[in-house]
């Protein structure tokens, strides 16, 4: 089981941090991903972290302003986002799958139910 938090409101430029906490034995075992979906449109790939975390995937949409990361004894996985921009208004997902790198949703066993970030401009 997986759940977000850390979403709200933030002024453009802004930066805010989204967890994910997962629940259940094997958590070093899975790929984290974080995925978000804006209104009208089809939920996207955003970032990936390898069960060991030493590899990491990016969007092109957010590579060099976005930072995931995870700690295993806590079970948990972080989104640092900086540089905030309008465009990033959506509903941020956290998942658990096989491959960190992959923007197949079907790839992605678990997911959480998402917490909404706005960016105003």
């Amino acid at each position: 089981q997986l759940a977000e938090s850390g979403g709200g409101l933030v002024q453009a430029g802004g930066s805010l941090t989204l967890s994910c906490a997962a629940s259940g034995r094997g958590f070093s075992r899975h790929a984290m991903g974080w995925f978000r979906q804006a209104p009208g449109k089809e939920r996207e790939f955003g970032a990936g972290i390898s069960g060991s975390g030493d590899t990491t995937y990016y969007s092109d949409s957010v590579k060099g302003r976005f930072t995931i990361s995870r700690d295993n004894s806590k079970n948990m996985v972080y989104l640092q986002m900086n540089s905030l921009k309008p465009e990033d208004t959506a509903v941020y997902y956290c998942a658990a799958g096989a491959v960190p790198y992959s923007d197949y949703e079907g790839t992605w066993a678990y997911w959480g139910q998402g917490t909404q970030v706005t960016v105003s401009s």
